[in-house]
């Protein structure tokens, strides 16, 4: 007897449940790594018109998994969006991790002088409502000087992630800042590995990638006012440099250490994107999500051998099951 797929829904601290259950036409939750937010799709039935708009803002929590059995949280997200279609008419109701609150939207002024990574996101978290989730391997990282200028907190954290090759995003009221492609917790412990083999996937593609340049270097540009003329520095070999867009407006802004961590951010992402793997799951599996490490059996060796990471999950509930698409890359 093949498992039946189960939910758990609330609104504003209310079930939701029994309500979707004669209802539903389908459940997609979007669990991603980087600065998108999650998202949660859910439709329902309104043939017989009963059925209430419910407002922005509300909060839905939701469990995924299969009866009989522990359902899986899935997190918090705030409504978003809420559209009435037809004929047959129903509704959506469309949920993000983050709720784009203003605070997060708003352009700031702000600069950090001498201060960690983990001060600074402490500092955006709470001015958002937020709890900080910072890595030990990325809190104590020093930065010399920064600046927000004219810049959404939401679009600071994108970039700062960018630069450190970090997973920034908002997930269940925290405000996360780890190590993107590493296969770790934010605390830092090693996520278990979960095998999928080919009996479990429905649908699959393999991307194998151009292996990049063995970068020798790396050549930053920053702007001499004085004379009114781009000059570069390069750290270690310019025969093979990588040159990087970011152009810094200072030759102190563009110091070594500092050129160090954008291209070393650069190479990881390049690296993990070597190789790439989507696999549907025609049984859903809730206990998946990004940075969880995978190790697959069944198919060609070199796909066999890799080892994979997950950037994102799409699970999906409709009167045909529960299944789940999962993306991955090269685990570093």
């Amino acid at each position: 007897m093949s498992a039946i797929p189960d939910y758990r829904v609330t609104v504003n601290g209310q079930e939701f449940t029994r309500t979707m259950n004669a209802l539903l036409v389908s459940l997609t939750l979007t669990d991603n790594r980087e600065e998108d937010a999650d998202q949660l799709d859910i439709v329902l039935d309104d043939s017989d018109g009963k059925l209430a708009i419910p407002p922005r803002g509300a909060i839905v929590k939701c469990w995924l998994g299969f009866r009989d059995e522990p359902l899986v949280y899935k997190g918090e997200y705030t409504v978003d969006e809420v559209s009435h279609s037809g004929a047959p008419d129903r509704i959506t109701i469309r949920s993000r991790s983050s709720d784009f609150r203003d605070s997060l939207k708003i352009k700031q002024e702000y600069s950090w002088h001498k201060k960690t990574i983990g001060e600074i996101i402490s500092t955006v978290a709470s001015r958002n409502g937020l709890q900080p989730a910072v890595s030990p391997k990325l809190a104590g990282t020093f930065i010399e000087h920064i600046d927000q200028t004219n810049e959404s907190d939401n679009s600071f954290l994108a970039r700062l992630g960018h630069k450190y090759d970090a997973t920034a995003t908002i997930k269940d009221g925290k405000m996360i800042f780890t190590p993107a492609g590493k296969g770790e917790t934010t605390g830092g412990q090693a996520i278990s590995t979960v095998t999928l083999t080919r009996a479990d996937g429905d649908q699959h593609n393999y991307q194998l990638l151009d292996k990049p340049a063995e970068y020798t270097g790396v050549k930053t540009f920053w702007n001499d006012t004085k004379e009114g003329v781009l000059r570069d520095i390069t750290v270690g070999s310019a025969d093979k440099a990588r040159l990087l867009r970011n152009t810094y407006p200072t030759e102190a802004d563009a110091k070594e250490a500092d050129a160090k961590e954008a291209a070393q951010a650069e190479l990881q992402r390049i690296n993990r994107q070597q190789a790439q793997f989507s696999l549907l799951l025609a049984k859903g599996r809730p206990n998946l999500y990004p940075e969880t490490p995978i190790k697959l059996q069944g198919w060609k060796a070199p796909i066999d051998a890799n080892n994979w990471v997950t950037k994102r999950v799409v699970h999906q509930m409709n009167n045909s099951g529960y299944s789940s698409r999962v993306e991955m890359e090269t685990l570093l």
